[in-house]
């Protein structure tokens, strides 16, 4: 195992979605190398998405209707699908980062305890 892999970060279950939907609510429509580059810089590469990671996560968002992708071109000129966020989204987003919050708070209090 590299130094590299030692490093990185796994993603625990339920919190890949909550990542695409934020960048995309605060950075707007964004193709999924975007996002994945964006999510790398964001953990200080601690956070390595390949595509077997992203790709069902984003048909995942698109079928629950989260978000929804159009087609159109790179800044290199090349076609890729722009992922946008949706009302419905939004409202996920909302729900899961409330969700999230109160159990990071959960935790907080168990390892404080445990000091």
């Amino acid at each position: 195992m590299s130094s590299k892999e030692k490093n990185s970060i796994q993603l625990l279950q339920g919190t890949l979605d909550l990542i695409i939907l934020r960048t995309l609510s605060s950075m707007g429509p964004r193709h999924a190398y975007q996002i994945a580059t964006r999510l790398q810089q964001v953990s200080d590469s601690l956070l390595q998405l390949n595509q077997g990671t992203l790709y069902p996560a984003l048909v995942r968002l698109e079928q629950y209707g989260w978000i929804k992708g159009s087609w159109g071109m790179t800044e290199n000129n090349r076609e890729a699908k722009f992922y946008s966020i949706t009302k419905a989204g939004e409202k996920a987003l909302a729900a899961e980062t409330a969700r999230w919050r109160q159990m990071a708070g959960l935790m907080e209090r168990v390892l404080l305890e445990e000091s």
